[in-house]
């Protein structure tokens, strides 16, 4: 199996499965002497870990990061940073129930068609577990990353969407609250809403709106490396992502260009900011913003026709602990591949500038 790899100065290649022993990763390229604040990097692993709230998988698990090398008296020696996240709280006997069967919407099915076997327990490599691994690599992004602001909240779930723009909120309320909303009042009803939907059995989806602020001009290459290309990679890497735009994005077809064109002032900003803080692929200064698009969660508890690896018909109902919405636990995902996208033009920047 390959593609376990992201970035090319910076890298994270991860490994693991949700019901094995552990999963973790290895970051190379990372430079010497970024002093690392550990339980910084355990606060946003706390914020993706199952079982912290009432509206999201129950499954415990501690997930405390453990270091294996890298690392020295607090700063990264620019060594390989290895480290792993031991698993503790399997339940594998709650998937002998799709051994022999293809969930809908899954990718069991298209993984028995490519490599002829498969981890069924929890969807094995292509659990959304193996996210952990990045939040871990994004976080130490973010230290070397200094001054670079990364904030990601959820802006709507299933119909229920925010109507205020990210400058109209406190980013401090994002974490009041277990939807990760900035609008209390819309965060309230999203809660309610995603608790209707896990008594129903079934699962709904979401939008997760991230905003990174102080960025450098002239990050990003102007052809096929463009900054928003790669942020768009990063976040389509995740799992149940379906969409991705930036800046005015699909809403911008509808303005005539003298509306949507960004006029400069005398000091190099924009009086708008449409073009989402990327112009001809290079960052231009100015607010990066964009949304991710997250599809409703392919396990839910109802019963749903399928087909078994004979290509019979048959019936097949979701056990175990899942999450109704995704998006929740996803906010520190998508900070975390936005950091990753960063770090790695950071560096490729410095490598060729003169």
């Amino acid at each position: 199996m390959s593609g376990n790899t992201f970035g090319n100065l910076f890298q994270l290649t991860s490994f693991g499965e949700s019901h094995g022993t552990a999963i973790g990763g290895v970051i190379d390229g990372c430079p010497a002497g970024i002093e690392l604040e550990i339980e910084v990097i355990q606060m946003d692993l706390n914020r993706r870990k199952p079982g912290q709230s009432a509206i999201v998988t129950q499954r415990k698990e501690p997930d405390e990061v453990e270091f294996f090398s890298g690392i020295f008296e607090g700063k990264t020696t620019g060594a390989p940073i290895g480290f792993a996240i031991f698993n503790t709280n399997q339940k594998s006997k709650d998937y002998d129930h799709i051994k022999d069967q293809y969930r809908p919407s899954h990718a069991d099915k298209v993984y028995d068609d490519k490599y002829g076997i498969r981890d069924y327990r929890g969807g094995g490599r292509s659990s959304a577990r193996e996210t952990a691994s990045r939040v871990v690599a994004g976080a130490i992004a973010k230290q070397f990353l200094t001054g670079i602001k990364f904030t990601a909240y959820v802006s709507a779930v299933g119909e229920i969407k925010m109507d205020k723009s990210y400058q109209e909120v406190d980013f401090k309320t994002i974490e009041q609250n277990p939807v990760r909303c900035p609008d209390p009042q819309k965060a309230f009803e999203m809660e309610e809403y995603i608790k209707q939907i896990r008594k129903e059995g079934d699962t709904v989806g979401g939008v997760i709106s991230c905003v990174i602020q102080n960025v450098p001009a002239g990050l990003g290459e102007p052809v096929f490396n463009k900054l928003h290309a790669e942020l768009a990679k990063a976040m389509l890497s995740i799992n149940a992502v379906k969409g991705f735009e930036y800046g005015s994005g699909f809403a911008g077809t509808k303005y005539k260009g003298s509306n949507h064109n960004d006029l400069y002032n005398a000091d190099g900003t924009t009086q708008t900011n449409q073009s989402g803080g990327i112009q001809g692929g290079i960052s231009n200064g100015m607010d990066i913003y964009f949304n991710v698009a997250f599809k409703p969660v392919a396990t839910i508890m109802q019963s749903q026709q399928t087909i078994n690896n004979k290509g019979e018909t048959t019936e097949i109902q979701g056990k175990g602990r899942h999450d109704p919405c995704v998006v929740p636990r996803a906010v520190p995902i998508v900070e975390a591949m936005a950091a990753l996208v960063l770090a790695d033009l950071t560096l490729l920047n410095r490598a060729v500038k003169k």
